[in-house]
Formats: C-alpha cells, sequence, structure tokens
C-alpha cells in the first residue's frame, strides 16, 4: 500500500495533469502530453493511445508513442489485440507477464521484447473514445493492482479532453484533394475555391463519416441548411430522410406537437392522431435551424429525448424508440446564450460535439464572382433571358460592396437584376439597377464610364486618382505597403490619399 506521502504526490500529479489539460488547446498535443505523463508517472518504458475510428466503431489506430520504440510488426498487432480486448470485456487489462498470460495464449510472441502491460479505456460520457496502455519490457518492471488503479485515474482525467471528433477523424480520413472536394460538393450545391470555403468542405466531408450530433454556427444567409443537406447526402444515413424544421418560425404552443407528434383528442383541434417530424426523420437526419429560438421548456424535452432516445406523443402515455442523427445551426452564440442563462448548458454541450463555423461571405470574398455567375445562369435559364456575364466594372461593384445577408443576399440581388434586364441583353451592367442600388453603385463607377458627362478637370483627376489607389490596394490583397511600392510613393502618402478620397478596405468591418 502507498505511504500517505506517496499518496498524496500522486494526487498532487493528478491535478497538475488535469491543470495542464485544461490550459491545452492543441489536439495533438494534449494526445502526447497525457501519454508521456502516464509513461512517467507510472516509469513505463512505453506508453501509447490507441483512438477508434469514430465512424466504423471498430478500427484502432496508435496515434501516440511515448518512450522506446518498438518496430516489430508482431508488437503493432499485439496492441490491435489488446484494444480488442478491452473492447470485448469493457473492463481494464493488468498483465504482469504477458507471454505466460492464459487470455493471450494463441499470440505468437517469438522474440518480442514484451513483460508486462497495463490498458483501459479512453471513455467519456459513455462513449469510448480509444485505449490508454503502458508496457515494460525488463522482468523487474512488472505492474501491479496499484499502477492500474492509477492509470484508471489518469483515463478518466484526460478522457473528456479527447473528446474532438474531428480531430480523431483526422487520423482515419484518407487525404482527398482539393480538386476532388470541390467537384464533388459542387454537385451538392456548394460552391466556392477560397481558402475559408476548401476548409469549410474538409471540415464537412470528416462530418459526414462519423455518426456524432453537428452544431453549425454562421451568420444569417451562409447556406447552413445547404451544409446540413450535404453532410447528411454524403453520411451512411444518405438515402434515408432529410427533416428540417426552423425553430424559430414554429409557435411556442405548437412545437412540441410539431416535434415529437400528438395523439387525436390530445387537444382542440387534435382531430387525429399525427407522426412527429422526429418519427418522420427516423433513421435519417433531423436538421434544426435557428435552434437558438427555441424555448426553455422544449429545451428540456428535446434534452430527454437526446439522452433516452425517445418520444412520446403529445396526449400519449407510450413512449417509442427513434434513431435519427441531430444537425443542429444557429445565426447567434449559443455559449454566449449559456451565459446569459437563455439557453441550457448541458443541452449545448449535448449538441456541440461536432461545431462547424460556417464562414460569411464577407470571410470568402474571392468565391463571389464564381457564386454571382453560378446565380446568374441559373435565373437567366428561369427567366428566359440572354443574361451571361456581369460587365467589369458590375463585378468590381459585387465585390467591392458589403453583404450582410450573405449568400442569401447575393442570390436576391442578382435574381432582381436578371429580372431589370432587358430579354436580349447579354451583358448586365450598372444600367440594370434599381434605383436604389444605383445610387450605391454612383460611389464604385469607374471614371471611364462617366468621362462623358460634364465634370471638371481636377474633379476627373480626383476620381482616376481614386480608382488607381483602389486597383493597386486590390491587385496587392489590400496590402498598403505593397501597394505603395508599386505606386512609387511613400506608405503614409498612401494612407493620406486612401483618407482623402474616402478608399476603405471592403475586407474590413
Amino acid at each position: 500500500m502507498m505511504a500517505q506521502s506517496e499518496n498524496l504526490h500522486s494526487l498532487e500529479s493528478l491535478i497538475d495533469l488535469a491543470s495542464v489539460l485544461n490550459q491545452q488547446n492543441d489536439f495533438d498535443e494534449t494526445l502526447r502530453y497525457v501519454a508521456q505523463r502516464a509513461a512517467a508517472l507510472l516509469e513505463a518504458e512505453t506508453a501509447l493511445i490507441m483512438l477508434i475510428n469514430p465512424q466504423t466503431r471498430q478500427t484502432f489506430k496508435t496515434v501516440v508513442r511515448e518512450g522506446v520504440h518498438e518496430h516489430d510488426p508482431k508488437y503493432h498487432m499485439l496492441q490491435t489485440q489488446i484494444a480488442g480486448w478491452l473492447m470485448q470485456f469493457n473492463q481494464p487489462l493488468l498483465s504482469a507477464d504477458m507471454k505466460t498470460d492464459p487470455r493471450f495464449a494463441k499470440v505468437k510472441f517469438g522474440e518480442m521484447a514484451i513483460k508486462s502491460v497495463i490498458a483501459v479505456l479512453l471513455q467519456s460520457e459513455g462513449v469510448v473514445l480509444g485505449s490508454l496502455m503502458i508496457l515494460n519490457r525488463r522482468d523487474g518492471g512488472a505492474f501491479d493492482e496499484s499502477a492500474r488503479a492509477y492509470l484508471e485515474k489518469i483515463a478518466v482525467i484526460a478522457a473528456p479532453y479527447l473528446r474532438n471528433v474531428q480531430g480523431i477523424q483526422q487520423y482515419f480520413t484518407p487525404p482527398f484533394t482539393e480538386l476532388n472536394l470541390r467537384s464533388k460538393y459542387e454537385e451538392l450545391g456548394l460552391l466556392g475555391k477560397s481558402k475559408a470555403f476548401v476548409k469549410l468542405l474538409q471540415t464537412i466531408e470528416a462530418a459526414a463519416r462519423c455518426e456524432v450530433r453537428v452544431q453549425l454556427q454562421g451568420e444569417s444567409g451562409t447556406g447552413k441548411e445547404r451544409i446540413a443537406r450535404a453532410i447528411h447526402k454524403c453520411s451512411s444515413r444518405g438515402d434515408k430522410p432529410f427533416v428540417a424544421i426552423d425553430c424559430g418560425a414554429i409557435p411556442a404552443h405548437l412545437i412540441e406537437s410539431e416535434l415529437f407528434g400528438h395523439v387525436k383528442g390530445a387537444f382542440t383541434g387534435a382531430i387525429a392522431e399525427r407522426k412527429g417530424l422526429l418519427d418522420e426523420a427516423d433513421r435519417g437526419t433531423f436538421f434544426m435551424d435557428e435552434i437558438a429560438n427555441l424555448p426553455l421548456e422544449m429545451q428540456s424535452k428535446l434534452m430527454r429525448f437526446l439522452q433516452e432516445g425517445e418520444v412520446r406523443p403529445v396526449g400519449s402515455n407510450k413512449t417509442h424508440t427513434v434513431d435519427v442523427r441531430i444537425i443542429s445551426a444557429s445565426s447567434r452564440s449559443l455559449q454566449q446564450l449559456v451565459d446569459a442563462k437563455q439557453f441550457r448548458e448541458d443541452l449545448f454541450y449535448r449538441l456541440h460535439v461536432y461545431p462547424i463555423h460556417v464562414p460569411s461571405l464577407h470571410e470568402r470574398r474571392a468565391d463571389l464572382p464564381l457564386l454571382a455567375h453560378h446565380f446568374l445562369k441559373k435565373f437567366a435559364s428561369e427567366q428566359q433571358k440572354k443574361a451571361q456575364q456581369f460587365s467589369a466594372s458590375m463585378l468590381e461593384f459585387l465585390q467591392q460592396r458589403k453583404w450582410p445577408g450573405n449568400i442569401r443576399e447575393l442570390e436576391n440581388f442578382v435574381e432582381r437584376l436578371v429580372a431589370l434586364a432587358p430579354a436580349e441583353k447579354e451583358i448586365l451592367d450598372h444600367k440594370t439597377l434599381p434605383p436604389d442600388l444605383a445610387k450605391e453603385y454612383k460611389r464604385f463607377e469607374p471614371v471611364l464610364e462617366d468621362l462623358h458627362v460634364t465634370k471638371s478637370l481636377s474633379e476627373c483627376l480626383e476620381e482616376y486618382e481614386r480608382q488607381l489607389v483602389r486597383k493597386m490596394l486590390q491587385e496587392h490583397d489590400w496590402n498598403q505597403s505593397r501597394a505603395a511600392r508599386a505606386l512609387k510613393i511613400p506608405i503614409a502618402t498612401l494612407r493620406y490619399k486612401m483618407s482623402k478620397l474616402g478608399i476603405v478596405n471592403p475586407m474590413q468591418d
């Protein structure tokens, strides 16, 4: 039995471990630190962490190893067998001598250098994430029950910090070229080529490969429902129902019936039994848009459903099981709502298993021409117009203006433009704009289009200077130092001219 001082030291070490993990944001570094501390605290020659594929729940992979490395293929096979044993029996493994352990009598150890092993499962909220294993090769290095109990404590502390589905999935996701990725999701209505968009596609691809709940966070109009549909379509549930609800569009007194259904006579107007949307989505995906608008009372009922997986229709005393994958979305920060006591914290953590940030159009401005032309082609076909492209000045106008309504606003803008254009017009320019937008365009139009109007020489020169400075800044991604060098003027002069001419970086709010 450990002496009191040893117990105190062990407790302090566990507290230190928890403290460091609480401050660590890098998933790979968290894995490394857990393995390193396990080896050090238990005087093991080797410590390793194996993670389980969150999609198949079958494949294990060693993702970090601290201490002595063994390159014998049999050694790696043994690790996999140990992980399989843990999953089968759902209990820790302690073996003082692996080669004489009857549980592994069928293993051909040969000259494999291994003596004692402890292995425990890494679990968080009932979900197995992988296993933590320590090994010794030397004869005098046998582990005992106190070491097993201590490793279990390390695993209990570490597991919540390792419940990062995105981090785990990266170890099981084969490389996917950017071109193939873009091509795949373009067929599902997701277009773009900017860095922010490609990063989004990578997270969507990873989310589609596992079965966890996804929480989409992004401004209104960024295409969150389309993304949810793409995740569903590319998942193992892709051929099953996809059902969506806007939590802010249903009156509070009706939303329980919408979600869970009702029996005949449950309330005034319930003249027949009706299945809820969760039942409609059984075996498929249920998308809850603007979940921040869900009343607090319904939040507790949704929480119960997520815990039990059971639905009880309004007016009924019977429950039945429903199997759905929940994807939620919000244009407001759920974390801020939790802090303000306007959203249940326990529900937040249930939904926030795989968070995805959906970039605004402001964050992926490089995609704007591609999106604008896509909408132009779509609406020209629908309205039987000959419009094929935008004029250069119109395209510049689209790129310069702010889009608070994001992609939805851009789509509406192009639809409106096509509707106002003459049927035979092929190139859409500023003359097609309605009065409210024509006024806005005046701040952006190139000087060369206005040379025929009556302006003084000084006004024309100032307008030309404004366009030249803006153009040079655009060509250098609004890097003022590079733009100043290209214009062959001091950066202080450039900043003065920007202030004087009213030029601002559209990428900054």
